[in-house]
């Protein structure tokens, strides 16, 4: 765990959020030296923070002994360099249990992703999620996304609790988030001005542009999990007010590999651990019930990852 407060840490966009898929051998058990690998590059490629066992993760298929060995390895390969936040979910009783168990792990922080199933009133999920954040010291980033929406009077209440750092949006509904950000910054709440936000859409980089507009310039990133060198060049073009290299990318790599992912459910984790695999760190395939991408799916990726640091080398020949 590292010492300097999570929230300050996490509040300069210093490099895109680094969300690791977990690595399976033959198996299928965990192979913990391949998942360290893979962080340790991430973390060397300058990704600001790891989170780990999040979804692209896929927390939802691992044992709560697999994941704090996860979270605990993420720790030991990060070195304090950057802060680890693992995920926690499911009902209340359990996320806390996760919670506690990320923090015998070393994590800095928790991404709180929404509880199992059940659809509930905005004072109920306010109380999970206090009950959460009350459970361990760790800092909490609270997930919306599918069953967990919130109006912008509930996030005002989620970010008057003293460790509740953030909010990061997967629900890519750009008038609720604006109405979210407005009202927690008038709301006269202790501190509104530093919490966080965060752009957690699937492949976050293609509403970069739209999320930076009202503020919001952090980001999950999975392409960084396989292409680093791509997910850099754009995190450097959007807070350097650069749109035209920004746009090149959305439209030369990004929305095709959208449009790539769309092709299966659940590819926003298979597809990205194909791609970990391209790039020579042997992750193992998805755990049921998600399902590999085909051989022509895996082709078409690889493809666009080549069309996507060509981009990179003609931009770099252009301003040379």
């Amino acid at each position: 765990m590292t010492s300097a407060p999570l929230a300050a840490r996490l509040g300069i966009p210093s490099g895109p959020l680094f969300f690791p898929v977990t690595a399976f051998g033959p198996g299928g058990g965990l192979d913990l030296d391949a998942f360290r690998a893979h962080v340790r590059a991430g973390v060397e490629a300058g990704g600001a923070a790891v989170f780990a066992v999040c979804g692209t993760g896929e927390f939802h298929a691992v044992t709560p002994e697999e994941f704090q060995a996860c979270v605990a390895a993420a720790v030991e390969a990060a070195e304090g360099r950057v802060p680890v936040i693992a995920g926690a979910g499911y009902g209340t009783a359990l996320a806390v249990t996760y919670a506690k168990l990320a923090e015998e792990a070393g994590a800095d922080g928790l991404l709180a992703l929404p509880p199992y199933l059940v659809k509930a009133e905005q004072q109920g999920l306010l109380a999970h999620y206090r009950a959460l954040a009350d459970a361990t010291s760790l800092d909490v980033i609270v997930y919306q996304r599918d069953n967990a929406v919130f109006t912008p009077e509930a996030v005002v209440e989620l970010a008057a609790h003293p460790k509740i750092i953030g909010f990061k949006d997967g629900l890519g509904d750009m008038d609720l988030m604006q109405r979210i950000v407005s009202t927690v910054r008038t709301s006269g709440t202790p501190d509104a001005e530093d919490f966080l936000y965060f752009n957690g859409l699937p492949t976050a980089e293609l509403t970069g542009l739209a999320y930076r507009g009202i503020g919001v310039s952090l980001y999950s990133s999975a392409v960084f999990c396989f292409a680093p060198d791509i997910a850099q060049a754009f995190h450097r073009a959007l807070n350097s007010g650069d749109d035209a290299t920004a746009n090149r990318l959305v439209d030369g790599f990004y929305r095709p590999f959208v449009e790539l992912r769309n092709q299966g459910r659940g590819f926003a984790v298979a597809l990205v651990k194909a791609g970990v695999r391209l790039g020579g760190i042997e992750v193992g395939e998805v755990r049921t019930p998600l399902h590999e991408p085909t051989e022509e799916q895996v082709k078409e990726l690889a493809g666009l990852i080549e069309r996507g640091r060509a981009l990179l080398a003609e931009a770099e020949g252009a301003g040379a």
